[in-house]
């Protein structure tokens, strides 16, 4: 969108914050870039120029204005409904791949070399793989400056400097502030910060409008004991990140999302606050899906009455296909105790002094060699999911931020046991496909022929042809038609 200045424009004097993420805008004669929403009068348009990410501008010798703060606005949702290789490669840099594996790693689990990868990122975003992952370091200082009282220097390692001399210098040029500058206008604007018990408290921006009932109440419902857990208006869950756990608790606003996380090591916070993120959906669009799925004529009513949905997904790809796989033709109860027999066998136990919480779900390698006497369910069943955790921990199955889409549906669907039904519901909640559909799935079509949708599978794939690139979205819609647990938040006393 950055290299249409007419829209761009319209967009910066109307102040429009759904455009808070889709590019940036800079000023030539202050040197200042901004969200589309900055409350400063916008310069002349002579004087601007549009950049597609913060880290593109920063690049151009520009740093964050102090006031909107662009580099904090949500993300782009374009990153999140693109298939191809640069949209890929953006999943897994906000993921923290470049800092955990370098850009080496990034282009290996592209399948592209280094120089291919640096010369498609260039060319669509303004900037190479180690600026985009120098600008997200520079946001996760900024956090930490803000929000605790580290040590500078633990604060420059835990957001992936290599050097102090090199976290000052990235500091003052994005925000035009020392870091001591910056945390005392902090506790000017904010107060003290809540780090002596080791937990920061954030707010996760989002674009309105945001339903986030179905969301939370889905999210609530299917819980897994000792992983998740519902206290105080907030949903928690444990975190198994690259240098330790974490516990985050998430809260609901009309506007955003009141985030409280806790680790193990503050060198997990970018990739903790990123999962929460794709958790929640919260990089959607909310007015292109309202505006696709709004002029269906059978679904008009429903988005009408809860528009800005999202999509509840997950904060490991891996953990979300085994639940799937566990939740094969049962109850979401069942589906839960089942998961939560696995957790507490498998899992790795955690301590959480705020609520119930007691393990942090399983990795792959941890179920390699699980035993029957925690699989109470069919044979045919254990041997799927058997076949999909031996299918990952080799390689044969990849699912990440940046896996093709297509190909991981050709790979689930190669396993025994895995259909259709599984395929899309990992893709969708799992992957964040946007155009995912699992058209079997039984409430999709209890809520379609309430509609007076067809419900027989392959009538209703060809009249969903309509909502496409949303389907994942119209299928969030259809569960809301439900008279059922996932569409109540708070959850309702048992």
């Amino acid at each position: 969108m950055h290299d249409h200045f007419d829209r761009c424009y319209r967009a910066v004097q109307s102040k429009d914050s759904r455009f808070d993420g889709w590019f940036v805008t800079a000023v030539l004669t202050t040197k200042i870039y901004c969200r589309p929403s900055c409350p400063v009068r916008p310069p002349y348009a002579h004087n601007m120029r549009f950049y597609p990410t913060a880290a593109a501008a920063q690049k151009a010798g520009f740093r964050a204005c102090k006031r909107c703060r662009p580099d904090a606005s949500p993300g782009s949702p374009e990153w999140n409904v693109r298939g191809d290789v640069v949209a890929r490669a953006m999943r897994l840099i906000a993921d923290g791949t470049v800092d955990r594996e370098g850009v080496t790693g990034l282009a290996l689990r592209l399948g592209y070399t280094t120089r291919q990868l640096e010369r498609l990122l260039l060319a669509e975003v303004g900037a190479n793989p180690l600026a985009l992952a120098r600008a997200q370091r520079a946001q996760t200082a900024r956090v930490l400056i803000e929000t605790t009282d580290l040590p500078f220097s633990d604060v420059a390692f835990a957001s992936g400097f290599s050097s102090i001399r090199q976290f000052n210098d990235t500091v003052r040029s994005v925000s035009d502030l020392t870091p001591t500058a910056l945390r005392q206008r902090a506790r000017t604007k904010f107060g003290q910060s809540d780090a002596a018990s080791g937990a920061l408290a954030l707010r996760l921006a989002v674009r309105t409008p945001f339903a986030y009932e179905g969301l939370f109440g889905h999210l609530a419902a299917s819980a897994v004991p000792g992983v998740e857990e519902v206290r105080d208006g907030a949903y928690r869950r444990t975190l198994r990140l690259q240098y330790g756990n974490g516990i985050v608790s998430l809260t609901p606003q009309p506007d955003h999302v009141q985030c409280r996380i806790q680790l193990d090591d503050f060198r997990d916070l970018a990739a903790a606050i990123a999962r929460c993120r794709r958790l929640l959906d919260l990089d959607a669009d909310p007015e292109a899906v309202v505006d696709a799925l709004g002029a269906d004529t059978d679904l008009k009513a429903l988005v009408a009455k809860a528009p800005g949905q999202r999509i509840p997904r997950t904060v490991d790809e891996h953990e979300l296909a085994v639940r799937v796989v566990l939740g094969q033709q049962v109850s979401v109860k069942a589906a839960r105790t089942h998961a939560g027999r696995l957790a507490a066998a498998y899992g790795r136990p955690i301590t959480d002094a705020n609520g119930g919480l007691t393990h942090v779900f399983p990795a792959v390698d941890q179920l390699a060699e699980v035993d029957p006497v925690h699989l109470a369910f069919p044979k045919a069943r254990q041997r799927s999911l058997a076949a999909l955790i031996r299918a990952i921990a080799d390689g044969e199955l990849l699912l990440d931020p940046g896996c093709d889409w297509n190909t991981a549906r050709a790979q689930l669907q190669a396993l025994p046991g895995i259909g259709p039904w599984t395929a899309e519901l990992i893709a969708m909640r799992g992957l964040g496909d946007p155009d995912a559909f699992p058209v079997t799935d039984l409430g999709v079509r209890v809520a379609a022929r309430h509609l007076g949708l067809p419900d027989d599978p392959r009538a209703l794939t060809d009249r969903s042809v309509r909502w496409r690139p949303w389907r994942s979205y119209a299928t969030q819609h259809l569960w809301t038609a439900l008279d059922h647990a996932v569409n109540d938040w708070p959850p309702k006393e048992k």
